[in-house]
């Protein structure tokens, strides 16, 4: 693995519990929206750099818009990256939540915790095609209570109730 997928790649595979052969049903990333706000800071800083570079006149102090405009880099490089790392896995088990840059944060909830999981999805969202999940368990004090940006949420939804029924964690099907 190279060091910038080390640095922006969360590393799903070593927090499966391989032994009790734990599989990978679905892997979220953030949805595409999430980059919007860092892709507009970058544009703005190269517009920065540029003006106090070549713009204003050898004369003029420009060199703090240069400055600006790197610490403008820097911001959206950090919150690309932090977007970039946050994961929200689903197990044949359980689900987790990974995210961090520095140090990487882990919330774990076993499927037979899951009592409900709300969908919302503001109107951006629906155009857009994303969603918010939000997971109701016995315990509420959890790093997976919510989870933002889910791209076609509605269908991370019913995988999520087809892997809980699979492994038998809901009542058995009624066939009718």
């Amino acid at each position: 693995m190279s060091v910038l997928a080390r640095i922006t790649e969360p590393d799903v595979g070593r927090f499966l519990l391989r032994d009790e052969d734990e599989v990978v049903v679905d892997e979220v990333r953030r949805h595409w929206v999430v980059y919007v706000l860092p892709v507009l800071e970058l544009v703005v800083a190269v517009v920065l750099m540029f003006v106090g570079t070549f713009v204003i006149e050898p004369a003029d102090p420009g060199g703090w818009l240069v400055l600006v405009g790197l610490l403008l880099c820097l911001h959206s490089s950090w919150r690309t990256i932090r977007e970039r790392r946050e994961c929200f896995v689903v197990t044949n088990m359980r689900v987790f939540r990974l995210h961090g840059v520095l140090s990487t944060h882990r919330a774990t909830m076993p499927l037979s915790r899951i009592l409900d999981i709300t969908v919302d999805k503001p109107v951006l969202g629906r155009i857009l095609g994303y969603g918010h999940l939000t997971f109701e368990s016995a315990a509420q004090d959890q790093g997976l209570r919510e989870i933002r940006y889910v791209g076609r949420a509605d269908e991370r939804d019913l995988k999520i109730q087809r892997v809980v029924q699979v492994v038998g964690l809901r009542g058995p099907r009624v066939h009718r």
